[in-house]
């Protein structure tokens, strides 16, 4: 054992020449991913301008510093505030480098994952490195917070910024001020770097010109054979989407179907993740008949497409086959996210058109109203919204990539900057990770349809006032008489809970709010047989906020689903054999989860 010991501790020790070897082969490695950036734009393939955001940066900070330098006693005293902090936290360290008990000048968040390890607190370099990053963080952020004049919007923005700045430039970010990729690359002789460089160069490769960084590792994670592999057809499909039905599991299913409307933003399979994770297997193990959309990857072909098609050649043309297929004139409904407010346009659509196609709608942390849309409000108002029409219009279509990196944005800490370190700093590839995986499957969004969504929904929030015209069709959400079940999650940046209790007193019928633990995926993605989480319910929804709405709520361990499984037998309980896919006029066309599905940015 001794021995053991003793060459285990010999293969750590720092060896120079190693070390060496390794830097020139991390420095050939990121010659690689410079090659990797360079190579589409010398081909043609890709063009360098300036994001449309820089300018927002600027004209958002000019509007702040405005303020502080329009009057010199007021930037004399931010001045000394920020030299006040910085003589406050020289002293503490000098009085810890005599020997003395000092109390740090601040401290971070014990919810902060980045400084987790030991070394931040007892290395002294370290620890002043630590302290001056978040007492500058601190002060830019009480620049804005107490800057005078601003419009909120514009506060948002400047809060936004400062955010993702301080976030890009933390100590944890960079080799030689982050002890523990520091430790790592001595005691690995950079080995480290080498592996991180490489994978840099891969992810730009595979970005085409553009960092992708990878949040999963793709072993084992293929959809149709990990994930998305609840037995199924698609038994119909359209230049927008197919639509899959899904091979019964029990004897007997309730009478009415369900319709399933995901968002277009992301792939359908978030429901359909690994069986054991899967809504959808669920829903069919609960004797549910299950159907559910899955939109197309759109091109530039596609770009013209409207939000009116795709509610046309989505949920409405569904709604048909459907019909067809099983005889019902009737279906469950249930959107998730921005397919949520298709869903609830869809519904307003047909009570104005006085057509019976809905027995109940439930909505997965989707949003009808925008006035509390939280952080993505950030991104939304007419200079930039002109700004993204125009890089559209040029390309025809949003790349997914552009969405998912504005999504990550909101936590960046989390999705983006723990990825560099761990990545590309420390050499350590991700784990497999179904939802991740998902995650970084990207969509496009057709120029057209993704306008009318920002200025409608986000910009004039015109589904809640009824002023939204769809089709011709002036569209009023209290004539929406249908049952709903309104889930929300708790942690939620994209579609905050407060947004969708708000969002709640629109309907004009019965409307069951829930707020469910965690955020806008693990709150809904959360099978009963994990045990993970809660949820909260209470009938008082109207004229209430959020935090009073909590006061009166009951909690309830684990999953949410088996609540909604019982609500959707409460509306119609009647059963009939199970159907089988499809019909002889309406034959399957291919096994679940289809080839739309397939399609990769």
């Amino acid at each position: 054992m001794s021995e053991v010991a003793a060459e285990t501790q010999a293969t750590k020790k720092f060896d120079p020449e190693a070390f060496a070897m390794n830097l020139a082969k991390a420095m050939e490695n990121s010659g690689q991913a410079l090659a990797a950036y360079l190579k589409p734009r010398e081909d043609g393939e890709a063009r360098d301008k300036p994001p449309n955001e820089i300018g927002e940066v600027v004209k958002t900070f000019s509007a702040v510093a405005e303020y502080w330098l329009s009057d010199n006693q007021r930037s004399a005293e931010l001045q000394a505030k920020l030299a006040k902090a910085y003589i406050d936290l020289w002293g503490s360290s000098a009085r810890r480098l005599a020997g003395e008990a000092a109390k740090p000048a601040i401290e971070p968040s014990p919810r902060d994952k980045r400084f987790k390890d030991p070394e931040w607190k007892s290395n002294q370099f370290f620890d002043f490195v630590m302290q001056l990053y978040l007492l500058t963080t601190q002060w830019a952020q009480d620049l804005v917070h107490n800057a005078e004049g601003l419009d909120e919007h514009t506060r948002k923005k400047a809060e936004f910024y400062v955010q993702q700045i301080s976030n890009a430039l933390a100590p944890s970010n960079f080799v030689l001020t982050n002890p523990e990729v520091l430790r790592e690359t001595l005691t690995s002789n950079g080995d480290n770097l080498v592996r991180g460089m490489k994978m840099l160069a891969e992810d730009i490769e595979a970005g085409h010109g553009s960092l992708r960084i990878r949040q999963s590792d793709p072993a084992n994670l293929a959809v149709g054979v990990n994930m998305a592999t609840t037995p199924g057809k698609v038994i119909f499909q359209n230049e927008l989407m197919q639509l899959i039905q899904y091979t019964p599991s029990t004897e007997t299913v309730l009478r009415t179907p369900l319709l399933i409307v995901p968002p277009w933003i992301n792939k359908f399979y978030i429901l359909d993740l690994k069986p054991e994770k899967s809504y959808v297997k669920w829903c069919v193990d609960q004797g549910i008949t299950v159907f559910v959309i899955s939109w197309v990857n759109p091109d530039k072909k596609l770009g013209k497409k409207t939000f009116e098609d795709y509610m046309k050649q989505g949920p409405l043309a569904a709604m048909d086959v459907i019909e067809q297929v099983t005889g019902e004139m009737r279906v469950h409904t249930a959107g998730y996210c921005v397919g949520g407010t298709l869903l609830a346009s869809t519904l307003a659509w047909l009570a104005e058109k006085r057509r019976v196609r809905v027995t109940s709608a439930t909505f997965f942390a989707a949003q009808v109203d925008f006035t509390h849309a939280g952080d993505l409000l950030v991104f939304v108002d007419e200079d930039q919204i002109s700004a993204l029409e125009r890089d559209m219009q040029a390309a025809g279509v949003l790349e997914g990539s552009k969405m998912a990196m504005a999504f990550n944005m909101l936590r960046s800490n989390d999705l983006i900057w723990s990825y560099v370190v761990s990545n590309y700093l420390k050499g350590q590839p991700p784990s497999s990770f179904d939802l991740l995986h998902w995650n970084s499957d990207a969509t496009r969004m057709p120029a057209a349809n993704h306008s009318y969504y920002l200025r409608n929904c986000y910009l004039e929030n015109r589904l809640s006032t009824g002023s939204m015209v769809l089709d011709n069709t002036l569209l009023d959400l209290s004539k929406v008489k249908v049952p709903v079940y309104n889930l929300a999650t708790r942690e939620d940046h994209i579609a905050p809970a407060e947004s969708v209790l708000y969002g709640s007193q629109f309907f004009g019928g019965p409307v069951r709010y829930v707020l469910s633990g965690s955020g806008h995926i693990a709150g809904v993605v959360n099978p009963p047989a994990s045990g993970k989480y809660q949820y909260w319910t209470n009938d008082n929804i109207r004229d209430t906020t959020l935090a009073n709405w909590l006061k009166g709520a009951q909690e309830h361990k684990g999953s949410w689903w088996p609540d909604w499984r019982q609500w959707l037998e409460s509306i119609d309980a009647e059963t009939v054999p199970a159907r089988p896919v499809g019909t002889d006029a309406m034959p399957p066309i291919e096994d679940a989860p289809g080839s739309y599905v397939r399609v990769r940015a």
